[in-house]
């Protein structure tokens, strides 16, 4: 990654991974962190569960999980995978045969739980399946699942129990000649998680794919997924991410990428930038940026606005974003464009004009980053 050498405090050094293929999306290396979600649809409803495929794909996802509990629904995953804009990764639990049928319906990685997927001659089955089909592996390793010995030997979940259970069949998979594979220790314990990963990235070069497993609800959940996954982020540790939401999973999208860019790990759509608010606003600084935010949804170039409610700050935020306003006084503020004050705008206009200048702006970055392809 580019490191940034004026402000170097803000260079995080990822981990050396080996790359990977899911599908059309290299995952490890130095391939950008993939942004995952899982459809929470029956999978046999077919036409349900593309639309949500698509909506999670329009919101920026780079692979999406379909569960795949029974043969009508790997009968279904084969019309899922056809229609998806995206790679599927067919999630298998308990039953091996689900994983043999998802490779040959398309998917383009399986993931599979050592605690539940079976011994080790099933799980030679569905590697063989894997690569008679061009698919690639996930290992998910769960604290809620963990093998039967390894809860006998510990005494309970813990890091320690989870890293071993990952390197068990690490070394299954490897000794099957099976190298397309990536790896995840998930815990709904936000410390038992981060532990676990910090030891898997010590103990291993394959990709990692991290999440907080059963997070909780849309507050909840995103601010533990961010207070665990953002830590691990930062020590450069994880190549696919999953925030695990009771949501749509278009939210699960949302704040996946909203973790990524605050990182700056990756850019994507609009990063609006805005204070609290308080007696001194000049407009209603919440109503605003909510419109906006919905308003805005459509922009997929990397940019920033400041929204700031009075001079306190505003226009030192402004220096720093794409587009601004700042609120004043009578009614009105100030447009900021590229960092310098441009006019005044009144607050009844600002909301329509705000998105124009948004557009105006992306409109003109894509220009130039064609011209420099």
């Amino acid at each position: 990654m580019s490191l940034n050498h004026v402000r170097p405090w803000r260079n995080i050094y990822r981990r050396k991974s080996r790359q990977i293929m899911v599908g059309n999306v290299p995952v490890g290396g130095d391939a950008p962190i993939a942004v995952q979600t899982m459809t929470n649809t029956l999978t046999t409803d077919a036409p349900a569960t593309i639309a949500q495929v698509q909506a999670a794909a329009e919101a920026g996802a780079d692979l999406v999980r379909v569960s795949v509990p029974d043969e009508a629904s790997s009968k279904a995953l084969k019309e899922i995978v056809r229609e998806s804009p995206v790679p599927i990764v067919a999630d298998i639990h308990f039953h091996y045969k689900r994983g043999i049928e998802a490779a040959e319906a398309g998917a383009a990685c399986l993931r599979i739980n050592p605690g539940n997927i079976g011994d080790e001659k099933r799980v030679a089955e569905v590697i063989r399946a894997a690569k008679d089909n061009n698919c690639s592996i996930r290992i998910g390793v769960n604290a809620g699942s963990l093998e039967k010995h390894l809860l006998e030997k510990y005494g309970e979940p813990c890091p320690d129990a989870m890293v071993e259970s990952g390197l068990d069949h690490i070394k299954i998979l490897q000794d099957h000649d099976f190298h397309e594979f990536k790896i995840s220790v998930k815990a709904s314990d936000v410390f038992m998680s981060a532990a676990a990963y910090q030891a898997l990235a010590e103990a291993t070069d394959a990709p990692i794919h991290l999440g907080i497993t059963e997070a909780g609800g849309l507050v909840s959940g995103t601010i533990k997924s961010a207070i665990g996954l953002g830590q691990l982020l930062w020590m450069g540790i994880g190549d696919t991410i999953r925030v695990s939401l009771s949501a749509d999973p278009v939210e699960e999208v949302k704040v996946g990428f909203e973790i990524l860019k605050s990182l700056g790990l990756r850019h994507r759509g609009v990063n609006i930038i805005s204070c609290p608010s308080c007696a001194r606003q000049g407009f209603d600084v919440i109503k605003t940026v909510e419109t906006l935010e919905k308003r805005l949804e459509h922009i997929k170039t990397p940019m920033s606005l400041s929204i700031i409610g009075c001079v306190v700050n505003g226009p030192g935020e402004a220096l720093m974003t794409d587009v601004g306003f700042t609120g004043g006084g009578a009614g009105s503020g100030m447009v900021y464009l590229a960092g310098k004050a441009s006019h005044k705008m009144s607050n009844d206009q600002m909301v329509d004009h705000i998105v124009e200048e948004v557009e105006k702006k992306a409109a003109e970055l894509d220009t130039t980053k064609d011209a420099a392809e």
